[in-house]
């Protein structure tokens, strides 16, 4: 089997995912058709060497309906011979997108596919494609259906996180975000984003907020606690989990992941393709796991696909130089260090959503290309890039710098 590269990853600043957001004028279309133009531009490639993209979406209805990447293709000024295809597996959309493009390489599909994802959160509001798990009954009953604000909060109950802990937690991921931005870390992947009259709207993240601390966090009130008491949902866990007796509700706004826009792409190909083309690869796929897990808890996923990701490969934990977990809660990082017995100073090294907002879709992506960064900054080997996903499953890809 062939090896797959990584040439070239790109992404949005994300900005935040309300009405008042910088992004909210631009349509999930131009989000994602400007990262996909983008790639071939910055490596002086002809589009039509990309033969598929794969993008995550998790809302894919209205604007992002259609197979939104088919249309963002044609949109980006690819030939119509290239392929495109709508993923969604929740939170890892992003980077399944990926692993699939990666696979279409390795397979000797493609010689060259891009991955990625876009999600407008300001104007498909997360949870407008419905679902069965969340509206009928009967399925909701069968798989202890709980709200992943719930399971955030079970984790932390379960395996001993106090607030003091994933506030803190908090503050810390506004720091490193801060500091990433203050040395110009992203700047190798950022795309600014402009508008139909190709003006530049936004270059930055929006939504970290540098002066964030213990004390502002401390005043924000559990958003969970009515959801879980008045609901019945607290029961529920509790009926999986009778060795919790009661849920300490510790998540709020502050130490949970922000609701932002935004859109990410990433090259790869196959060595004799960047060869042909005399482009040089940045870092190798490695191995790559998608895993299923309880889907009360939920959000346990990433430490198990981590490990199948770790044991595909021949490696241990201890092999890993930077690993990079989706901050969709503060618990469910702390967990997977627990798990894991990962130091705090090779996790996020950058910041995460917490600071800097989750585009569902298109998050797997963007911290897989922030690895690829980091990497060549840091001089390390090796990263671990893991995202947990409602409905109980996790996803890993292993990268190795070039």
């Amino acid at each position: 089997m062939a090896e797959a590269f990584i040439y070239d990853a790109v992404r949005t600043p994300r900005g935040k995912g309300k009405k008042d957001g910088s992004l909210h004028e631009i349509t999930p279309l131009q989000l994602a058709a400007q990262v996909l133009k983008a790639v071939p531009e910055r490596l002086d490639i002809d589009k039509a060497e990309v033969e598929d993209v794969a993008f995550g979406c998790v809302s894919p209805v209205g604007e992002q309906g259609a197979v939104i990447t088919r249309t963002a293709i044609l949109e980006a000024g690819y030939p119509i011979e290239t392929a495109g295809i709508q993923v969604n597996r929740f939170c890892g959309s992003g980077l399944e997108a990926t692993n699939i493009a990666a696979a279409k390489v390795m397979s000797g599909e493609c010689e060259m596919a891009m991955g990625g994802g876009v999600e407008s959160m300001s104007r498909v509001p997360m949870g407008s494609d419905g679902g069965a798990m969340i509206s009928d009954p009967e399925a909701a009953f069968d798989a202890y259906f709980v709200p992943q604000g719930i399971s955030a909060d079970l984790i932390a109950t379960k395996y001993g996180f106090s607030r003091d802990d994933v506030d803190a937690y908090a503050v810390e991921s506004h720091k490193r975000a801060t500091q990433a931005w203050d040395e110009g870390r992203f700047d190798k992947s950022i795309l600014p984003v402009k508008d139909v009259m190709g003006v530049e709207i936004l270059a930055k993240d929006e939504t970290i907020r540098p002066k964030t601390d213990m004390q502002a966090l401390g005043a924000l009130n559990p958003s969970f606690a009515m959801l879980g008491q008045n609901f019945g949902f607290n029961d529920v866990a509790k009926l999986k989990y009778p060795e919790v007796e009661e849920i300490n509700h510790i998540h709020h706004a502050g130490n949970s992941s922000g609701i932002v826009d935004g859109a990410a792409a990433v090259l790869l190909g196959s060595k004799s393709a960047g060869e042909r083309l005399d482009i040089k690869p940045r870092a190798r796929i490695v191995s790559m796991a998608s895993i299923g897990s309880e889907p009360t808890i939920m959000l346990t996923g990433p430490e198990v696909a981590a490990q199948k990701a770790l044991k595909t490969a021949g490696m241990a934990s201890t092999d890993i130089d930077l690993y990079e977990l989706n901050e969709a809660f503060a618990a469910v990082v702390l967990r997977f260090m627990q798990a894991m017995d990962v130091d705090h100073g090779i996790m996020n090294v950058n910041g995460g959503a917490i600071a800097m907002g989750h585009p569902l879709g298109a998050t797997g992506a963007m911290i897989l290309g922030t690895m690829v960064d980091e990497l060549e900054r840091a001089d390390k080997e090796t990263a671990l890039v893991t995202l947990c996903i409602g409905g109980g499953m996790g996803i890993a890809t292993i990268i190795e710098r070039v």
